[in-house]
């Protein structure tokens, strides 16, 4: 079959039939862990409150952007249903058995970062917990952390790389009861906010609703505008766990349950949690007098032991949930993928846990400090046009043909070697539509004064970095490879 160790090995290959076991809930909770955690919470909030909008219009929205990632979480995911592989796997088709390590690198170190931001995330969760029941805030300050802050941080670090290494069967599990537990917790914590807000709750929502009672980062993008800029910023935040949809797809029973959990676990689940999130921050601001931005911070000033012992063992849960999903798994496999003789799964996952312990360490005193959104941006720009190049590369160009014994071929007969292990139209495609997609972020790299001046008045900026490298990606390429 022409098998190589260069590209092989058993993590990477096609999920064998009796191993695909996953339904339509456990995408679901797939997709719950990632909105219901720390972030997805703030974020929700954020958008209501800083956009300008009446409620409504934040409403359709999110709920547009839920159906537009479903879209492109089925198209991503289907080859990885049909024939068992992963994603870096997968971008071999477009870019060469030996060209995908370079769009594998930059997902994974986009994970990596964010596998560090929200383990300090978690962290804040146990934190919580460990000073409810001690009623010590902790001591000391080492790199901005309190000696409770570092516990906190340390046990997440553990515990995460403990789930990690039993494999994917007890993941499935933890997302399956961290997604559901989550939403028990969120309605009673909706329900003592109420009670204790009284007829205030539903006032601060009406003018939530009105758009009046807050703004933010929108002003002068018009209504229009604003509207586009949450539906982008939805977008941008489910958009690295896109890309690489398939190292869950492979695993999953057939396209009809894929398609029914992204269904639920996307439209269904951003729907919910977005109106629960809507109560819980307008009844804050009736209780407290304020906008309660991180539901850890809110959780503490609820005079309640019990809920916020539960509340905060919910938030570590589906954080974790997350972490798991979106930024643990995705570069287990893109560092197999680089070295799949010497780096299995496992391995690839303690590097992953150990550069993210570095960078969540340094979350509060070093990374805050800088500007992270950039940087995040930046990648997010370079990393976008490999979807769009993939999509249309399987779709389009190739009709959805696919030989996996030639995903594992590293001889220059093999379908998928192109130019020594390259597909320079791919490579070439990515580079150019990255490029004007990175300058949407930095415009002033940009030659021309035409590109500059529209990509610098284009919605903010990097809004929509990966909306404009996505479907420059796919242009990019069909442009490219069509010509013969």
């Amino acid at each position: 079959m022409g098998r190589s160790s260069k590209l092989y090995n058993k993590d990477l290959a096609p999920t064998p039939k009796n191993d695909k076991k996953w339904g339509w809930f456990e995408i679901f909770n797939v997709w719950a862990n990632d909105v219901q955690s720390l972030f997805g919470y703030t974020l929700a909030a954020s958008l209501f409150l800083a956009s300008g909008l009446n409620g409504w219009a934040v409403f359709l929205a999110l709920i547009l952007a839920g159906f537009f990632i479903m879209w492109l979480v089925n198209l991503s995911g289907k080859p990885s249903v049909k024939h068992g592989i992963p994603y870096p796997v997968f971008a071999r088709v477009s870019m060469g058995v030996f060209g995908a390590n370079f769009p594998a690198m930059a997902r994974g170190l986009v994970a990596m970062f964010w596998y560090g931001a929200q383990t300090y995330a978690a962290s804040t969760a146990v934190a919580l917990l460990i000073m409810s029941v001690t009623g010590s805030s902790g001591s000391g300050d080492f790199l901005g952390m309190s000696n409770i802050m570092w516990i906190s941080f340390i046990f997440v670090s553990l515990f995460q790389v403990y789930l990690f290494w039993q494999g994917i069967d007890l993941i499935k599990r933890f997302l399956n009861f961290a997604g559901p537990a989550v939403y028990v917790v969120m309605i009673v914590l909706m329900l003592a906010i109420w009670a204790q807000a009284g007829g205030g709750l539903l006032s601060e929502v009406g003018e939530i609703f009105s758009g009046g009672a807050r703004s933010g980062g929108f002003e002068g993008l018009g209504s229009f505008g604003a509207f586009l800029a949450v539906f982008s910023i939805m977008v941008g935040y489910f958009a690295a766990v896109v890309i690489n949809f398939g190292d869950f797809a492979r695993f999953v029973k057939n396209e009809e349950e894929m398609k029914k959990g992204n269904l639920w676990g996307l439209v269904g689940n951003v729907i919910f949690f977005s109106f629960i999130t809507l109560m819980i921050t307008g009844g804050t601001i009736a209780v407290f007098g304020e906008y309660i931005a991180q539901p850890t911070d809110m959780v503490a000033k609820v005079d309640n032991m019990f809920l916020t012992l539960i509340a905060a063992f919910a938030f570590f849960s589906a954080t974790v949930g997350i972490n798991m999903v979106a930024n643990f798994i995705p570069p287990a496999y893109d560092l197999a993928n680089l070295i799949p003789s010497k780096i299995n799964f496992r391995m690839g996952g303690l590097i992953t846990a150990i550069c993210g312990f570095i960078i969540g360490g340094l979350w509060v005193s070093v990374i805050t400090q800088m500007g992270m959104f950039p940087f995040v941006n930046t990648l997010g720009a370079i990393l976008a046009p490999v979807f769009g190049i993939m999509i249309t590369d399987y779709y389009i160009i190739k009709k959805e043909k696919l030989s996996v014994s030639d995903l594992f071929d590293a001889r220059p007969r093999g379908k998928y070697y192109y130019n020594d292990g390259f597909n320079h139209k791919g490579m070439l495609a990515w580079i150019i539509s990255g490029y004007i997609a990175v300058g949407t972020v930095w415009p002033n790299i940009l030659i021309f004064d035409g590109l500059i001046s529209f990509f610098a008045n284009l919605g903010g900026g990097g809004g929509y970095a990966w909306m404009i490298g996505a479907a420059l990606g796919a242009i990019v390429h069909y442009a490219i490879s069509s010509k013969k």
